[in-house]
């Protein structure tokens, strides 16, 4: 089970994304559309596009973890994305509020 500490930096990304990306895939994502480094203290927090799926990606200090969930029933609420807003910065409180459908 993924957990989550009051100190983590979590980036959550607006809109939908391919689910069918793997670590590479959504690195590229944070790199060339947020401008941000993948390898960071951030957590970065993908939801496909029927928002039934979640993928986190996260640096671990010598390598990648890609959490993953589908709810058998039901979807996450999610924000749409706006053209000025392409990700946006949540607690890891507000991480789990999202994970709970």
């Amino acid at each position: 089970m993924f957990t989550t500490s009051a100190q983590l930096n979590v980036t959550l990304i607006c809109g939908p994304t391919d689910m069918r990306k793997a670590i590479d895939g959504l690195c590229n994502i944070v790199a060339y559309d947020l401008k941000k480094e993948p390898c960071s203290d951030h957590i970065f927090v993908f939801c496909g596009r029927a928002r039934d799926k979640v993928k986190i990606l996260q640096w671990a200090s010598n390598g990648f973890w890609l959490h993953y969930k589908r709810l058998e029933k039901g979807h996450f609420q999610w924000p749409g994305i706006d053209d000025e807003q392409l990700s946006i910065q949540i607690s890891p409180r507000q991480l789990n509020w999202f994970l709970i459908p």
